[in-house]
């Protein structure tokens, strides 16, 4: 590893590189990593950045502001991999193919209680509960739910819930719950209908509906009609979603788990289109973008290989990975180290599965074409926009709007939301908690949350800290808000460009009024003008989130606040309860017997308790 207390001489390092396999990262002048690689030989893969003439002009870019290398050695190219995939996802480098969305995906667990919950999950995976997925995003998994509910009827409510009902809700009437909080089912009954749906989730639904069979038939012999009819109608609703939704179902042999990726590059953008098979069902598909500003010309290739190594490393993996572009023996011989068996990686197939990935394939270059279009608006926005405020629109890229939301005073919340690099970006939202403005202040809330957010900015550059600031503030509010906003500006010191946006006298979407405090303007701008959608997809957002925001405060303050009001309560108390039951719901739902049960709850203050609440 390079040694910064040195000064970073080139030359040396170079020839003094180890013909090992590792991982390099390049610095520039700030520390700041700018690309992270990995390398079979370190001495040739680093050198032949110094001394080739035909790389590209991202890569070209790069080396212009690179100001040392640090590098670590590893036991194998496969290794190197991995460390190099850590590594990218810790430190973000500008330079680096990044596939932004890498959050954990979805899966649709089956917990290990006795009556076991069917629920949607994200995080580690945990031991008893069997987990099935991993799906490309929510609404597939919560597709999977609504049709194991019509099929299995297994429970899907929270065990606050679940332990303190004493009647059955509303999804056993509509026959979506077979009512295990209430005895409605036994225990030996609900696990073999958990069964039957972990077969279906596995894939090996001929082998179900075999069994659903037998048991119409069997019901049938003993003239129990009503239940050979429901597995009837099981029967056919997993025909019917056979035929709709699964791959491969011809030959019953071919693993069920497989992955397509398609590739397709066009109009300078790179889109790798997944399409998820689980359990020889097609559960869903997403397209993913990298990032390729700094890239003017991407190589697809590239791209690929960086999609399947932040994808898969440390994740789960299917079977067989179908695509229609090859993936490296390094990165084949990582992603089998860590599945614990062999992954068939399929990259030229026939018959069904060549379908389905001409399918994919199309799906890619679909979404590129929406993608273009969509940048195309956007951008039309900012031109408008920017023309409107006088600005260059090169120069106005980040808007940050800010809201405030209460109830008659109560539970104050201010909002920021960030719209950048021609979209929203929730992972930047910020909700701030109003502390010293009084009670339906909006104009001390606001200033409050401005010179927080801005003074905090200042401090943090002052400190040699990296600082993005907006080019554009924007108030949902009227000119006593703008107002606010000048004084802060003023007390900071602060140039960026403020613009408030009212509701005007109708209060009617399409008539917002925009004040320009510093040019003195306040005008309208006309219901179809793409600048004025702009800015209200930014403000509607912003108070959106305000408002959720603020409910969950001031829910949260009225719960708290409830239990306050019992004589005999302290925090020591609120604490146990909500410990116990999870949360407003799950009191509610308790009997006077099962509040009796926690710790420092004697029987009297239980029905207390349980007088108050009802």
């Amino acid at each position: 590893m390079s040694d910064k207390s040195q000064p970073f001489d080139l030359d040396i390092f170079l020839r003094n590189l180890p013909a090992l396999p590792g991982v390099y990262r390049m610095f520039d002048s700030d520390n700041n990593v700018l690309y992270v690689g990995k390398a079979v030989n370190l001495k040739r893969r680093v050198s032949s950045y110094f001394q080739k003439n035909d790389l590209s002009p991202r890569i070209r870019l790069m080396l212009k502001q690179v100001h040392h290398i640090e590098t670590t050695i590893t036991r194998s190219e496969a290794e190197a991999l991995i460390l190099e995939n850590n590594f990218i996802k810790a430190l973000a480098p500008k330079y680096n193919i990044l596939f932004r969305d890498d959050k954990s995906y979805p899966y649709l667990m089956l917990s290990g209680h006795e009556f076991p919950q069917m629920a949607y999950y994200r995080g580690a995976l945990k031991k008893p509960n069997q987990y099935f997925g991993p799906y490309p995003n929510g609404y597939a998994v919560r597709d999977s739910i609504q049709i194991l509910q019509r099929v299995f009827k297994l429970r899907t409510c929270e065990d606050s819930v679940f332990e303190h009902r004493d009647r059955a809700c509303l999804l056993y009437q509509i026959k979506r719950c077979s009512g295990p909080c209430v005895g409605h089912i036994s225990a030996e009954d609900y696990r073999a209908n958990v069964a039957e749906a972990a077969t279906f989730l596995n894939g090996k639904t001929d082998e179900l509906i075999q069994i659903l069979h037998h048991k119409m038939n069997q019901a049938a012999a003993a003239l129990q009609f009503e239940e050979a009819a429901r597995f009837r109608d099981q029967i056919q609703a997993l025909g019917l979603m056979q035929s709709q939704q699964f791959i491969d179902s011809k030959n019953p042999n071919n693993p069920n788990d497989i992955d397509l990726l398609a590739l397709a590059v066009a109009d300078g953008l790179v889109c790798v289109h997944w399409v998820s098979i689980r359990g020889g069902r097609h559960v869903g598909d997403k397209s993913f973008f990298p990032d390729v500003k700094d890239d003017p010309e991407p190589n697809g290739q590239d791209y690929a290989e960086a999609f399947v190594a932040q994808h898969y490393l440390g994740k789960t993996k299917p079977d067989v990975i179908i695509s229609n572009f090859s993936i490296p023996e390094a990165i084949q011989t990582a992603l089998n180290s860590e599945h614990g068996k062999q992954i068939q990686f399929v990259h030229k197939t026939i018959g069904e599965r060549k379908v389905w990935l001409k399918m994919a394939e199309q799906n890619a270059r679909v979404a590129i074409e929406q993608r273009h279009q969509q940048q195309s608006s956007q951008q039309h926005r900012i031109n408008e926009l920017a023309r409107i405020l006088n600005m260059d629109s090169d120069s106005l890229n980040r808007l940050e709007c800010f809201d405030i939301s209460h109830t008659q005073g109560e539970a104050t919340i201010a909002s920021c939301v960030v719209y950048d690099e021609q979209n929203i970006q929730p992972s930047q939202y910020r909700r701030y908690n109003i502390t010293t403005a009084k009670a339906g202040d909006d104009y001390a809330a606001m200033r409050e949350v401005l010179r927080r957010r801005y003074g905090k900015m200042q401090e943090a550059e002052a400190n040699g800290e990296t600082v993005k600031w907006p080019d554009v503030v924007l108030i949902d509010g009227g000119k006593g808000q703008i107002g606010v906003a000048v004084d802060v500006w003023e007390e900071l010191g602060l140039h960026i460009p403020l613009v408030g946006i009212a509701k005007g006298p109708e209060r009617k979407a399409g008539l917002e009024e925009l004040i320009l405090p510093f040019s003195g303007e306040t005008f309208r701008l006309p219901p179809h003008s793409p600048a004025l959608h702009l800015l209200q997809t930014v403000r509607d957002e912003s108070h959106r989130f305000a408002i959720t925001g603020h409910r969950k405060k001031r829910d949260k303050s009225r719960v708290t606040s409830s239990l306050n009001d019992i004589e005999g309560i302290g925090p020591k108390r609120k604490k146990a309860l909500f410990t116990r039951f999870g949360g407003l719901r799950g009191l509610m739902a308790a009997s006077k017997e099962d509040l009796a049960q926690v710790e420092g709850i004697s029987t009297a203050l239980a029905e207390k308790i349980y007088d108050y609440l009802h």
